[in-house]
């Protein structure tokens, strides 16, 4: 069984990889199979959140106002990981939204992984479900903040030893790190026809938002002048965005 790895855990603005935003990483670095450094960060994500999102973390806009940007927090997140494989449930969720904002900053984020969901399905078929919340009530691992992301990297650590201890020799293979593969392309920047027709548009219709345009995508941009128009309409004698 792996005993040296990082295990991580990420919240987010929605399910969206190209479109939503990492608000929080949290991750948990196991040598010989005991923690011995963590990592917390929570991250402006430059947008407002959804009441779906705050209520299911309890993370507010308050909360992220004053914190830093994705572009400070994950050069050092991946300084943390090393060459250490990592581990999470459902990790593909947390690879592809960290390999999308790693290759929008090109940097270098490829990983072997590990993931304790499948290893669930796996030796565990039977259960009637196999979220994280779910299997620490089974195994009775104290879960105080679920969907913050570091209690989640840290329940899932110890949801790997419990696993590993009952099921490990048996089914050796289900707990072998993987080569983390996920299809992902470099977003475009949104153009700056695109910003300042945004521009107008918001000041032609009265509209006030607080919008990180230098962070804004070419179809964030361009969903976002779509719903305007929807709504209030285009600029008299404007025809082209």
């Amino acid at each position: 069984m792996v005993k040296d790895y990082v295990c991580v855990d990420i919240e987010t603005s929605g399910v969206r990889v190209k479109w939503d935003k990492i608000i929080e990483i949290g991750a948990v670095k196991v040598r010989d199979g005991k923690a011995v450094d963590t990592f917390s960060e929570l991250i402006n994500p430059g947008l407002k959140l959804s009441p779906y999102i705050t209520e299911l973390t309890g993370i507010t806009d308050e909360m992220l106002k004053d914190k830093p940007f994705i572009e400070e927090v994950l050069p050092r997140f991946i300084e943390f990981t090393g060459d250490d494989v990592i581990m999470g449930h459902n990790i593909m969720f947390d690879y592809s939204f960290l390999k999308q904002n790693a290759i929008n900053q090109k940097l270098k984020f490829d990983k072997m992984g590990i993931d304790t969901l499948k290893i669930a399905r796996k030796t565990m078929p039977e259960l009637e479900s196999k979220a994280l919340d779910y299997l620490c009530r089974y195994f009775g691992i104290l879960d105080e903040n679920h969907h913050r992301a570091f209690n989640d990297a840290a329940v899932t650590v110890e949801l790997y030893n419990i696993l590993c201890g009952k099921f490990g020799a048996e089914y050796k293979e289900v707990f072998e790190p993987q080569p983390l593969v996920c299809k992902i392309k470099k977003i475009q920047p949104a153009t700056a026809k695109q910003i300042k027709y945004l521009k107008d548009l918001m000041a032609y219709h009265g509209i006030e938002e607080q919008i990180e345009y230098d962070k804004l995508s070419k179809n964030e941009a361009s969903k976002k002048i779509d719903k305007i128009i929807s709504k209030k309409g285009r600029i008299f004698g404007f025809e082209n965005k």
